[in-house]
């Protein structure tokens, strides 16, 4: 559990901090997708004179609920999949077709585990479009769901389309990831050696330069005799 808890309170801070950008940017998405408001513009106009800023965060709570476990998982099971396949080869770093594989599959996974969540937060967002009364709250909607909808296969509505979208998306950027941090980490060590014989070369420039010929008396200059006279 200690080596993946860097990757797990990392990837939670990381995704709770993009929720204050991706929540209005969710919003403003869902209503135009579903054809709530005919322009971006015109959301923005009537979103924030019919509600304010507030408006902006409706499904605030669902959002984070789903994008934190959603991050967490996925970077969690990529550090645990990563280290198995890294034990197993024997090598120092992923192949970007084994970090694309690996992306993939924790995508899949943490989509799996969320999508009942993500489920309620679009029911949220969209509720505006619907001429159903509105849900009060996230427990209420997760009820009305589970009394009306069938029960608990409701709530994974949409996983294989959500699959179909994250697993691409992760694997893409799992695999440039791993490509891009190996380039940085050789341009990096490129220039750590070159630094290296740069100063290798200047020590040995001041070394002989300080051995050199006008370090030590010139041959045959004057220098003092045994008795405390000069002599040539």
């Amino acid at each position: 559990v200690a080596p993946l808890a860097g990757p797990l309170a990392a990837s939670v801070c990381g995704a709770a901090a993009s929720c204050l950008c991706s929540v209005p940017q969710e919003v403003l998405k869902q209503r135009l997708v579903t054809g709530i408001y005919p322009s971006f513009g015109e959301a923005v106009r009537r979103i924030w004179t019919a509600q304010g800023p507030s408006g902006f965060y409706a499904g605030w709570l669902p959002t984070v609920s789903r994008n934190v476990p959603f991050v967490a998982a996925t970077f969690t099971a990529f550090a645990a999949l990563e280290a198995r396949a890294l034990r197993a080869s024997g090598e120092e770093r992923l192949r970007p077709s084994e970090s694309v594989a690996i992306g993939m599959s924790s995508a899949v996974l943490a989509a799996t585990l969320t999508q009942p969540i993500d489920v309620v937060k679009t029911r949220l967002m969209t509720q505006a479009a619907s001429a159903l009364p509105p849900y009060a709250g996230v427990r209420d909607c997760a009820l009305t769901m589970l009394r009306t909808e069938g029960g608990p296969a409701a709530f994974y509505a949409g996983l294989h389309q959500r699959i179909l979208y994250a697993g691409p998306l992760w694997a893409l950027q799992f695999g440039l990831n791993v490509r891009l941090s190996q380039a940085l980490l050789e341009r990096r060590r490129a220039a750590a050696e070159r630094a290296a014989a740069a100063e290798r070369a200047a020590v040995e420039r001041v070394g002989r330069l300080r051995g050199g010929s006008y370090a030590r008396p010139l041959h045959g200059a004057a220098r003092p005799g045994a008795a405390g006279g000069w002599r040539g």
